[in-house]
Formats: structure tokens, sequence, C-alpha cells
């Protein structure tokens, strides 16, 4: 058995979990809130935050079936409530009246570069909800003028987090058709 690569991932496990709760850091939650982790993958950062924080209505959208059967079967294994797992693209979801500005905060870790995150995730948000996103603020700050056309400011980076406030409403041409925010970005 190899005790340091056993030892070397355990460590690296904690390091995303305890990075997935720095939202925790950059928002304060009330605990009612609606949140969605937009391309959840492995359920990081929406699971440990519904963890930590149970009252949450959680919607965890990944596009890869194999990943969102891993979720359901997580959520089931956690015995989590009010969590959704949604197996679609985020620009399926964007246009989708039931989600389309329906959450108060969306969370999200490595779904694309700053500009396509943005436009896979703030048309979810609420005007007044906040975007949360672990990941390189240089990125973030590149991508001000498209987070302005979709609706939002950037807010700047608390504990390791981008904080992205929604300002108005999504025009309604966001998200793009399946793709063209990948291959075309803002």
């Amino acid at each position: 058995m190899n005790l340091t690569a056993v030892r070397d991932a355990s460590a690296a496990w904690d390091k995303l979990i305890l990075g997935s709760l720095a939202v925790l850091d950059a928002h304060r939650f009330t605990g009612s809130e609606r949140v969605a982790d937009v391309g959840s993958g492995g359920g990081l950062p929406g699971i440990p935050l519904k963890l930590a924080v149970p009252g949450l209505s959680l919607c965890l959208v990944e596009s890869d079936q194999r990943k969102a059967e891993f979720l359901r079967d997580t959520v089931i294994a956690l015995d989590l409530t009010d969590v959704e797992v949604q197996a679609k693209r985020a620009e399926e979801i964007g246009r989708d009246e039931r989600h389309r500005e329906a959450y108060d905060v969306v969370v999200t870790r490595a779904a694309a570069k700053a500009p396509v995150a943005a436009e896979y995730c703030l048309p979810l948000v609420r005007p007044g909800g906040l975007m949360l996103a672990l990941a390189q603020y240089k990125d973030w700050d590149l991508a001000r003028r498209a987070i302005g056309q979709l609706g939002g400011r950037l807010d700047g980076e608390r504990s390791g987090v981008i904080v992205v406030s929604k300002l108005r409403h999504t025009p309604e041409q966001f998200p793009r058709r399946v793709g063209v925010p990948g291959k075309r970005p803002l």
C-alpha cells in the first residue's frame, strides 16, 4: 500500500472541501437561500455548502450524465433534502423559466473561463442576488465588460472567492445557444 499517495490524496480532498467552504467567508448565508451550483462535477462547492447550511435549497447543474448520476447517488447517500440535480447544459437551464433569475446565489468552481462562466451563471441569479466563483481574480477582472452586459457588477474578491452582484435583469438574448458562449466569449 502506498501510504504517501493516500496521504496526498486525503490532503488534496481536504483542500477541495475547505476551498469549497470559502464561499461561507465571502457571503453570510441565512439558511433559506435558493442556491445553484453550476458545473457541479463531483459536487463541489454545492454539497459541502449544503452540509454546512442545511436550510439551503440547492440545484446542482451538471451536463455530464455520469457525473449527474453520481451527484444523485451522493444526495441519496447523504440523505440530503431539498436538493435537485439538473443533468443539462447551463445554457439550457438559463433559458428555462423555472430557473432563470430564480436563485439568490449561484456558485461555481471551474465551469469555464470567466466571461463564459458569467454567461452560464448570471442568467440564473435574481436581481439583487450574487454569483460566487472560486477562481483567479485576474481572469474575472478581464471579464468586467461581459459581466456588465449580463446585468452584473464585479465586486472584487473576498477570501479567495470572486463576488459578482446582479444589478438588473439579464437581457433575453443571454445565455446564447448551447456551445456559443465557449466558442465566442463576450
